[in-house]
């Protein structure tokens, strides 16, 4: 039994996803037991809340050396961690505690429109402006850098030169929500 915790900082879209497929389908053989967040205020706790989700929100102080998040990990004996728009970079420690243990999804076909500062509308606008026939998605293992970890799995989207960023951010999270739990079921 995969036992995965969720690590979000947004609205908590892919959290949702995940939390109901895979409680709706026990046969998938993983089970969603926590919620970890960096932010108070992120949609994703409301997510979990409503559906009776342990959560953790770590601060930035606490970040350096995760004390609380090891133990939490630890104790509800996490052996997958999901990042479903986790904003903060992964740590040494966390990413040496769980090797090939942590995944994380993209919104761009990596290595192109990767790195610090490129998540969310920001890819969206920079593969509009390099005028790409196509975007998608890019679902990696995390190590101490931004995306740079081993590619899993990628799928694609075709563009059109009139999409708006809007339209590519619709399209990919589309992709997103069909495509990172059937991944995270076959790790």
């Amino acid at each position: 039994m995969k036992r995965i915790a969720l690590f979000a900082s947004g609205t908590g879209s892919n959290a949702r996803v995940m939390i109901d497929r895979f409680r709706e389908h026990p046969e998938d053989g993983v089970e969603v037991v926590l919620l970890v967040s960096n932010k108070s205020t992120a949609g994703a706790l409301m997510v979990a809340a409503e559906r009776g989700l342990p959560t953790l929100v770590v601060k930035r102080a606490d970040w350096a050396e995760g004390k609380e998040l090891l133990q939490a990990l630890d104790t509800l004996r996490v052996n997958l961690i999901v990042l479903a728009g986790f904003l903060w970079l992964i740590p040494a420690y966390l990413v040496q505690a769980y090797p090939n243990k942590i995944i994380n999804i993209h919104p761009a076909l990596l290595p192109k429109y990767g790195g610090k500062g490129m998540y969310g509308r920001h890819v969206h606008e920079a593969v509009k402006a390099a005028g790409e026939v196509e975007s998608g998605i890019t679902i990696h293992y995390v190590d101490e850098h931004y995306d740079e970890g081993s590619i899993i799995y990628q799928a694609a989207v075709r563009l059109d030169p009139e999409d708006t960023t809007e339209q590519i951010a619709e399209r990919v999270l589309r992709l997103e929500h069909g495509n990172y739990w059937r991944v995270v079921r076959g790790l």
